[in-house]
């Protein structure tokens, strides 16, 4: 039951936030239905990938919570840049955000 609660609240505060910037992204970018598609199927891979992960690991979680809200971490750094579907979107989310 309290997995479940820190579940929702994981998925609140980072997968929301995740799938919130990488559309809000697209749509100034004007991106094509391809790259739409990818991210769909990246979002669509990584997101149960990190529930998962903060499901096992508690501390990971929390702290990825906090660091999320106070911005010392992006959305974009979240996303597997190892997964071929999220490599290319994750890349230009990350240098988007540096420059």
């Amino acid at each position: 039951m309290i997995g479940d609660f820190f579940s929702f609240l994981f998925a609140a505060f980072v997968i929301d936030p995740i799938q919130s910037e990488v559309a809000l992204r697209l749509e100034q970018a004007r991106a094509p239905v391809a790259v739409v598609s990818q991210v769909n199927t990246c979002l669509s891979t990584t997101a149960p990938a990190l529930l998962d992960r903060a499901a096992q690991d508690f501390w990971w979680a929390g702290s990825t919570i906090v660091s999320l809200t106070t911005g010392f971490t992006t959305p974009a750094e979240l996303l597997d840049a190892s997964n071929p579907a999220c490599g290319a979107i994750a890349t230009y989310l990350t240098q988007s955000a540096e420059s």
